[in-house]
């Protein structure tokens, strides 16, 4: 039973795909969406970094900014998703990617992870070395990956049919 889905989201190129595609996953369940969203311990400590050298920004202000960004981003998102706001939660972390998704699929007890298979970039070499991958070798639970549909199209041509 799918009680509880983690959608990983970077709020990247394909943030709105990858949550309708967890939204009709999670509608068929009746299941609670937990969406989650890893701020990099890297981005805050290059931030941290530029600080140092005089500039007038710090890691904590830089966090805040980028919650309030994806915030603003998932608001007009769910404007426009059918699914109840009250089967959705959102969960910020900062720190290591994978760490902190493998720590909500415990801590929230989650049954099933959604996620794209790719963040900022659109690299052609989708999963080596990525979140994603990582996720999908570590993770205690299921793993639905997300295609986006010009990356999905792209794949479906690289295959021969013989």
């Amino acid at each position: 039973m799918v009680k509880k889905i983690l959608v990983a989201l970077e709020f990247a190129d394909y943030t709105k795909e990858t949550f309708d595609y967890a939204v009709s996953i999670a509608d068929r369940f009746g299941a609670e969406l937990i969406i989650g969203s890893v701020i990099n311990h890297r981005d805050v400590e290059a931030v941290s970094a530029i600080s140092a050298m005089g500039y007038k920004v710090d890691g904590e202000h830089y966090i805040k900014g980028v919650k309030e960004e994806r915030r603003k981003m998932l608001e007009d998102i769910l404007e426009t998703s059918p699914y109840t706001h009250d089967h959705i939660r959102l969960v910020f972390k900062v720190g290591h990617p994978v760490e902190k998704l493998l720590g909500i699929i415990v801590q929230e007890d989650v049954d099933l992870v959604v996620m794209g298979v790719k963040g900022r970039t659109d690299a052609n070499a989708v999963l080596i070395g990525s979140v994603a991958e990582k996720i999908f070798r570590k993770s205690p639970v299921p793993v639905v990956s997300f295609r986006d549909p010009k990356s999905a199209e792209r794949l479906r041509k690289r295959i021969h049919i013989g």
